[in-house]
């Protein structure tokens, strides 16, 4: 039981500050994160929200990463609902300000990549499956063998590029988490000492069974 709860704890923790990583980013007023220039670009070209625009970018990477042989798990689907969650509690509840100038929007930005760094140490360290997006990051890593930061640097820039021309908004704030979120998660994993390639994800069925053995014992 004890290992159960401080999985939760540790999942949930790395939820919750990657949902502070999107708010700050969001408030900093500085343009949106790659992946929603990419969101929004697709509610230009069709009649899906912005939400709806996530969700089914989520589904879709998830078949590719399972085709390039990364187990979805339940970590997978928490990603894709409890992240969202707390994005809209930390947004009601106000608890992260909005920036009214271009010296703390930088800040924000800065700590934004951050937050969202630590938040997927934490959570993809627990093994219980990776968020859609983490997850391409992992499987490119483990099948090409370069290095973190620059898979994450390429994807993000895909999604940059792709949303850019689909009509998405972009700003100095998304260039700045084009070119640094990929080497924020090298050094974050650098300093925790800690190998994506060596990790071990469970799949659903994997994961609902290793949760009912630490009941047990």
């Amino acid at each position: 039981m004890k290992v159960i709860s401080s999985l939760v704890i540790r999942i949930t923790l790395g939820f919750f500050l990657c949902a502070c990583g999107t708010v700050l980013a969001l408030n900093s007023n500085l343009g949106l994160s790659p992946w929603d220039v990419f969101h929004q670009g697709l509610t230009k070209i069709s009649s899906v929200t912005m939400g709806q625009a996530s969700i089914i970018v989520g589904v879709i990477i998830v078949i590719i990463t399972s085709i390039l042989g990364l187990k979805v798990g339940l970590g997978t689907i928490a990603n894709m609902i409890v992240i969202g969650c707390f994005i809209d509690l930390i947004i009601y509840a106000k608890i992260i300000p909005v920036c009214n100038n271009l010296f703390s929007g930088i800040i924000m930005m800065i700590g934004s990549l951050f937050a969202s760094a630590i938040g997927s140490y934490l959570y993809i360290g627990c093994e219980m499956g990776c968020g859609p997006r983490d997850g391409l990051m992992i499987a490119l890593v483990k099948i090409t063998g370069k290095p973190i930061g620059i898979i994450r640097f390429f994807i993000e820039m895909g999604a940059l590029i792709i949303g850019w021309i689909l009509g998405g908004f972009v700003g100095v704030g998304t260039l700045i988490t084009a070119f640094g979120i990929g080497y924020c998660v090298q050094l974050i994993y650098k300093i925790f000492k800690s190998d994506v390639k060596l990790l071990k994800h469970r799949n659903i069925r994997e994961g609902l069974k290793f949760v009912n053995e630490c009941m047990t014992n």
